[in-house]
């Protein structure tokens, strides 16, 4: 009796697995997936954008306070320059006696873009901040830098070198713009 149940169990089984799925099934669960991938795309490319924009306002601050430590260290006014060249933000660190074009260039991610509330002194299409023996800022005014993405999204990413004595700090978009029509402060 045992083994005329576990025959019946094997050709129960066996029976199903060669018979496969329905197109009914197969387009139900195509379509479940779809409708998954749908829902989750949109947020899955906003977290994209604001991890590269996050990298790249890393490295603009830490490029700011790479150019105030040499400035320190060797007694000498440097400055930290940037500029979007062939569509690609990029930054360098050099002394203000070097030519900014002379100097190296480091390129931020392609889908990011110095925004139009950027508001560092430009020369010649370059942004730059000069930090003086001190560490401190050379030449006010005072400025940021704004980061967006190229593609999508409200997000923004700024750099602010918030006082003379050369306090910087980092900050995201805001819902709402303050008093001078901004959102990233």
């Amino acid at each position: 009796m045992y083994l005329l149940c576990l025959f019946n169990v094997k050709k129960i089984f066996h029976n199903r697995s060669n018979r496969g799925f329905t197109l009914v099934e197969t387009l139900v669960v195509v379509v479940a997936i779809g409708i998954l991938i749908g829902l989750g795309l949109p947020n899955w490319l906003a977290f994209v954008e604001t991890r590269r924009l996050n990298t790249a306002q890393s490295e603009i601050y830490h490029a700011m306070r790479q150019a105030q430590s040499q400035a320190k260290k060797e007694k000498l006014t440097w400055q930290a320059s940037f500029r979007e060249h062939n569509g690609i933000v990029q930054w360098a660190v050099h002394p203000a006696t070097v030519n900014p074009s002379a100097a190296h260039w480091n390129k931020l991610d392609t889908n990011v873009r110095l925004d139009e509330e950027t508001t560092l002194r430009e020369s010649d299409g370059i942004r730059q901040i000069q930090f003086d023996y001190r560490g401190s800022v050379k030449q006010p005014p005072l400025g940021r830098v704004t980061l967006s993405s190229k593609y999508t999204g409200k997000a923004k990413r700024c750099v602010y070198i918030s006082t003379i004595l050369g306090a910087i700090r980092m900050e995201k978009e805001h819902n709402r713009a303050n008093s001078s029509g901004d959102y990233c402060y």
